[in-house]
C-alpha cells in the first residue's frame, strides 16, 4: 500500500516542513508554504550499479530533427533532440504556444508523428489557432489531446508513439496518484520526472511550456530546471512585435545563443537581420542615442542605447529607470561616470532604454551606456556612423570584449564607418572600419566631448 503523508511545502523553493510557517526558512519567501497530501510509493531495492573505466563507456550519439524554424533550431543546437526534454518559459501571451505549435507543424511536415497536449485551452481553441497558423496541413501526423491528467498523456504516448510532444503547460497537468492540486511543487516534480523518464526511455522529444513568476523567473522549484535538458526563455514587450528566445541551459549545445522573432497574425516569423530591424527607426543626430555592438552566442547584434538625463531631482532621491539593462548595472556606471569621468549626473533623474524591447545581459554594453548618458547630459550627439562596445571596470578602465571581430564585421555590414572599443579591438583591422581603441572611460569621453 502507498503511504499517505501530509507535508507543508514551499511553493517557491520546494522545501518541506512538518508544520505551517508564515515565512519559508530556506528561501525567505512569505506566505508560500501550503499543505499538501503526498502519497509516497513503496520503494523496492534498487539494483546496484557497477563502476567502469570511463574509456569503456560509449558516448551518446544524439539524434537531432530540425523543426524548420531556423532561429529555434540554432538555439537548440541544430534541432530537437530525440530523447531530450526542453522547458520553455515566458510571460503570458508572449507567443510560447504559437512558436511550439509551429515547431510541431515543421516536424509533422517531415512525416513524423507529433502530439500536442493542451491543458489550458480546449481542443477547439487549439485547432482554431493551428488553422490560423497553417499548422493543420499534416492532419495524419499531428495529434491533439486536450486533457490535464498525466495518465491520459501517458496513454496517448503508448498508443501513438510520437516522435515529439508539447505539453502546454506543465503546471496544468496533474498526476492522479498525488492528492495535491495541479501546479504545486509535488505535482510539478512528479509530472516533469515522469515525462522526462518516458522521453529518455521511448526516445521522443518533449517540449514543456512553463509559467513564470512576476519577476520573470520560471515558476516552481529550481529542481524543475535541473530535471530537464534545455531551458529556453521567451522574452519581449507587449507593446513591441519583436520577441527574443534565449537558451539559459542546454546539455546538447551552446547556452549563450539568442534568436529573434517577430509576432505577426500568421504566427512567429524569423528575423534574418535583427540589427537592421533594431536600428530601423533610430533618430539621427539625437543626443543620448548610441549604437552598441553586442554578441549573443555566435551572433553579433547592433542595438540602440537611448539615455535621457532629466531635471534635477527635488524633494527626494533622483529616479533611476532602466529597460533592457540591469538597474544595478546602471547605478554602477553612473557612479563610475561621476568619479572617473567627471560627469556629475548623480543629482539628476536618469532614464535608460534599449530600443526595440530587447534585453542585453553582457557587460560589453557598458561603454555605449556611459557615452549615451554623457551625450544626453551634455546635449551633444554622438556621430551617427560610430558603433561602441566595451566593458567598464570600477577603476574606469575599458576592458576587452569577446568576439570583437564578429562585432566589427556586423557594424561594417550595416554601413558604420568607425568603432570605439577596448585597445584589444584595435587589432581587428580586417573589418574595413576605423577602430579607435581606448584604455579608460576618460579617453572615450575626450573623443567626443
Amino acid at each position: 500500500m502507498a503511504k499517505i503523508q501530509t507535508k507543508f511545502v514551499c511553493q517557491a523553493c520546494g522545501a518541506s516542513f512538518s508544520k505551517w510557517l508564515g515565512r519559508c526558512t530556506e528561501c525567505g519567501a512569505w506566505n508560500t508554504v501550503s499543505e499538501e497530501t503526498v502519497r509516497e510509493r513503496p520503494r523496492g531495492a534498487a539494483a546496484a550499479a557497477r563502476a567502469v573505466p570511463l574509456s569503456e563507456v560509449e558516448a551518446d550519439k544524439f539524434a537531432r530533427v530540425p523543426t524548420g524554424i531556423g532561429e529555434l533550431d540554432r538555439i537548440l543546437g541544430g534541432g530537437v533532440v530525440l530523447g531530450g526534454v526542453t522547458l520553455v518559459g515566458g510571460d503570458p501571451g508572449i507567443g510560447k504556444s504559437t512558436l511550439l505549435l509551429q515547431a510541431l507543424a515543421g516536424l509533422a511536415s517531415r512525416k513524423l508523428r507529433v502530439l500536442y497536449v493542451s491543458g489550458e485551452e480546449s481542443a477547439g481553441q487549439t485547432a482554431a489557432r493551428a488553422r490560423r497558423l497553417g499548422a493543420d496541413q499534416n492532419d495524419a501526423h499531428m495529434l491533439l489531446l486536450a486533457d490535464t491528467q498525466l495518465e491520459s498523456v501517458e496513454a496517448a504516448i503508448d498508443e501513438h508513439r510520437p516522435a515529439a510532444i508539447v505539453v502546454d503547460s506543465v503546471q496544468t497537468i496533474r498526476c492522479a496518484g498525488l492528492e495535491s492540486a495541479a501546479g504545486t511543487v509535488s505535482q510539478l516534480r512528479e509530472v516533469t520526472a515522469r515525462i522526462t523518464e518516458r522521453a529518455k526511455r521511448d526516445g521522443f522529444a518533449a517540449l514543456l511550456v512553463g509559467h513564470v513568476t512576476k519577476d520573470g523567473s520560471l515558476a516552481g522549484p529550481k529542481v524543475l530546471e535541473h530535471l530537464v535538458d534545455t531551458v529556453l526563455s521567451f522574452e519581449g514587450e507587449r507593446g513591441h512585435a519583436l520577441r527574443t528566445l534565449r537558451a539559459q541551459k542546454n546539455r546538447f549545445g551552446s547556452a549563450t545563443e539568442v534568436g529573434v522573432f517577430e509576432m505577426r497574425a500568421e504566427g512567429m516569423r524569423e528575423v534574418e537581420s535583427p540589427s537592421a530591424l533594431f536600428l530601423a527607426e533610430r533618430p539621427r543626430g539625437a543626443p543620448g542615442s548610441v549604437v552598441a555592438a553586442t554578441a549573443e552566442g555566435a551572433r553579433a547584434l547592433l542595438v540602440e542605447v537611448q539615455a535621457l538625463v532629466g531635471s534635477t531631482a527635488s524633494g527626494g532621491s533622483p529616479r533611476r529607470t532602466a529597460n533592457g539593462v540591469e538597474a544595478s548595472r546602471l547605478a554602477m556606471l553612473l557612479a563610475v561616470l561621476e568619479r572617473r569621468g567627471g560627469q556629475l549626473i548623480g543629482q539628476y533623474d536618469v532614464f535608460l532604454n534599449i530600443a526595440g524591447g530587447v534585453r542585453v545581459e553582457e557587460p560589453a554594453v557598458d561603454l555605449a551606456v556611459a557615452l549615451a548618458l554623457a551625450s544626453s547630459f551634455r546635449a551633444k550627439p554622438i556621430p551617427d556612423d560610430v558603433v561602441v562596445f566595451g566593458e567598464i571596470g570600477l577603476a574606469g578602465e575599458v576592458r576587452g570584449a569577446s568576439r570583437a571581430a564578429a562585432r566589427l564585421a556586423e557594424a561594417a555590414a550595416m554601413g558604420f564607418k568607425r568603432a570605439v572599443g577596448p585597445r584589444s579591438a584595435s587589432e581587428s583591422t580586417d573589418s574595413g572600419l576605423e577602430v579607435v581603441g581606448v584604455r579608460t572611460l576618460s579617453e572615450a569621453l575626450d573623443l567626443f566631448f
